[in-house]
């Protein structure tokens, strides 16, 4: 049975990886806020004062698909400049450790199937990014139908008319958070398994915001085939929703 070892030998490396990572999420989760206020701001266009009537949910749903469609060419943009930084950076890291262990991982990690990943990722953020337009369209006319049915009143409506581009701004953060840290373990595990990787020892961010069930995975080993369910959600450390532990991964030594 070979042995192994860690791809990270000390403790900083993981960090400097983590805070790396966190950088490419603010950039994406910037971008996503962007999108999140102009839906904002076309729902409170075209309902200036709250008012909801099947006249002006139907112009609301109406624009926002069209957003949707006119976002896709850039959400598709904007996804791939995610991928491909957060695919950079693994595989420096990659090579470093290749540098570092004196083994001739190089060919190894550059052959690594990711291409296929990007490629999924890509399409997952796209449909990600285009739902947010779509989702707030639905929000809206569940409102409407809300208050046909149960006489809501219009103060109460329009209230809830108004926070559209805030409950997008929630949503879209999380889709940030979650599908960078998502994109970054896939691509390691994509190149771990490649070169012979049976899993990785679980790291939390360190933090009081980590979670219970995740701090109690924190130096716990994880095979790649079998992630552990916490909390009624099963993945790998980083792809859970707003999940921001990392994998450090264990590789076989020669």
């Amino acid at each position: 049975m070979s042995a192994v070892l860690k791809l990270f030998d000390k403790e900083p490396s993981p960090r400097r990886a983590y805070k790396s990572a966190r950088k490419v999420e603010r950039q994406y989760t910037a971008s996503l806020r962007r999108v999140a206020r102009h839906i904002g701001e076309i729902v409170s266009g075209l309902s200036p004062d709250g008012e909801i009537t099947p006249e002006v949910a139907s112009a609301i749903d109406m624009a926002l698909e069209r957003y949707a469609q006119v976002l896709q060419p850039w959400a598709g943009a904007v996804a791939n400049r995610m991928i491909t930084e957060v695919a950079a950076r693994d595989e420096a890291t990659w090579f470093e450790v290749s540098r570092k262990m004196g083994r001739a991982l190089r060919k190894e990690i550059e052959t690594a199937p990711t291409g296929k990943i990007m490629r999924e990722r890509l399409l997952d953020q796209v449909q990600l990014i285009t739902s947010l337009p779509r989702e707030a369209a639905e929000r809206v006319r569940t409102l409407a139908n809300e208050a046909i049915v149960q006489g809501a009143r219009p103060a109460e409506l329009a209230k809830e008319i108004m926070r559209t581009g805030e409950v997008t701004e929630s949503r879209a953060i999380l889709i940030a958070r979650t599908e960078t840290s998502r994109t970054a373990t896939e691509l390691t595990r994509a190149r771990a398994e490649h070169v012979g990787s049976p899993g990785y020892w679980w790291r939390t961010a360190g933090d009081s915001d980590v979670r219970e069930s995740h701090r109690e995975m924190n130096g716990k080993f994880v095979a790649w085939g079998a992630p552990p369910t916490l909390d009624g959600m099963t993945g790998h450390a980083g792809q859970l929703p707003n999940c921001r532990c990392f994998c450090d991964v264990i590789v076989p030594e020669d």
